[in-house]
């Protein structure tokens, strides 16, 4: 008969512990001040072009 084998995957989740609380909220902070980061760069990169074609468009109807 085949040996039997541990999985080492079920002892790496035995091993899992809870968060401290402090650690859980400075983590969601971090996210939080990285989305809003990408959110106003979006904001801003994106609407550049638009605006550069829109002057453009007024300035040559000038």
């Amino acid at each position: 008969m085949a040996k039997k084998h541990r999985n080492p995957f079920k002892q790496l989740e035995a091993s899992l512990k809870e968060a401290p609380p402090e650690m859980k909220q400075k983590v969601m902070n971090d996210i939080a001040a990285a989305k809003l980061i990408m959110d106003m760069a979006a904001l801003f990169s994106l609407n550049v072009g638009s605006a550069l074609r829109k002057l453009f468009r007024t300035l040559g109807e000038n």
